[in-house]
């Protein structure tokens, strides 16, 4: 369903704000530190998931005071929708994994299809290691059997959110902070 910036600037107006820019920044600090608590020294290669995990990616990667390296991958199961599907790559991984520490940063983990088959996949391709850090994590009983990010910024009710990368239709995937569409 394609819908115009109007209707996408209504919704924006009627949502209610769950987190501000300045809880983002903390939640940022605070991700930062126990990601570099227990990544720095093992050389990783970082994978953004295109394309909310970007604007994460973007402002979590300065506060990392480690060497690493930056790749991506595109790996989607919403395709602009607000309803996943089946899973649909795009782009993997250009630099080479095998024997590799690696950290995938996403934006958010819902039902935890998609986070499941990259880290599936990034051990396949021979991972030495494979840690995952989102933005956040939504509370709902219908996650996937053993999914879970060893690293969760915050925690949203089982409602539409949007901002920091997670998009509406996509758009407003560049708020600075996390909006939930209004219930009724």
């Amino acid at each position: 369903m394609s819908i115009t910036a109007a209707e996408a600037q209504k919704v924006y107006l009627e949502s209610d704000q769950l987190y501000s820019p300045a809880e983002i920044e903390a939640t940022l600090d605070r991700l930062a530190g126990e990601i570099s608590a227990r990544l720095a020294g093992s050389n990783p290669i970082v994978l953004s998931v295109m394309t909310g995990g970007l604007v994460f990616a973007g402002r979590l990667l300065p506060r990392l005071q480690f060497p690493l390296q930056l790749d991506y991958l595109h790996a989607t199961r919403y395709r602009g929708g607000t309803r996943g599907g089946e899973l649909h790559w795009f782009c993997r991984p250009t630099l080479p994994l095998s024997g590799r520490t690696l950290l995938i940063l996403d934006d958010i983990l819902d039902e935890g299809l998609t986070l499941e088959a990259i880290l599936d996949d990034c051990r396949r391709a021979g991972a030495a290691a494979v840690y995952s850090a989102v933005l956040v994590r939504k509370c709902h009983d219908r996650c996937a059997d053993h999914v879970c990010a060893d690293f969760v910024g915050l925690e949203v009710e089982d409602r539409y959110v949007f901002g920091c990368g997670m998009d509406y239709h996509d758009y407003h995937r560049n708020l600075p902070g996390i909006h939930a569409v209004k219930a009724g």
